[in-house]
């Protein structure tokens, strides 16, 4: 299980890896923030996760809609792992899994305002 959040010139990654679960919903919950308060697109990265649980599906989901409202840039990167993409559509996130499916075929499916 892990989280990293790294910034540079190009926006600002978020790589999610194994298990997101409640135990860690505190630390991916400052990290959505801190991106989505830096101004720079944020992109997350899903690749490594083997399972996102409803606690951290909402943040994502929130996160997502506070980019848009925002105009900042929000995207899910990598190939999602079929597990996680059903979770999301499980939980009843269709616009996040929406988005998941998007990004297969796009590299990373961009959320904005415009």
């Amino acid at each position: 299980m892990g989280i990293s959040l790294d910034k540079n010139d190009a926006g600002v990654s978020i790589a999610l890896a194994g298990t997101i679960d409640i135990s860690c919903a505190a630390e991916l919950k400052k990290l959505l923030l801190d991106a989505l308060n830096s101004g720079a697109d944020v992109r997350i990265s899903v690749g490594d996760a083997t399972g996102l649980d409803v606690t951290a599906v909402q943040l994502l989901w929130a996160a997502e809609r506070q980019a848009r409202q925002s105009g900042v840039g929000f995207c899910i990167s990598e190939p999602v792992p079929d597990a996680v993409s059903a979770e999301l559509a499980e939980a009843g996130f269709l616009s996040l899994s929406a988005l998941l499916h998007a990004e297969e075929s796009t590299g990373c499916q961009v959320v904005s305002n415009s």
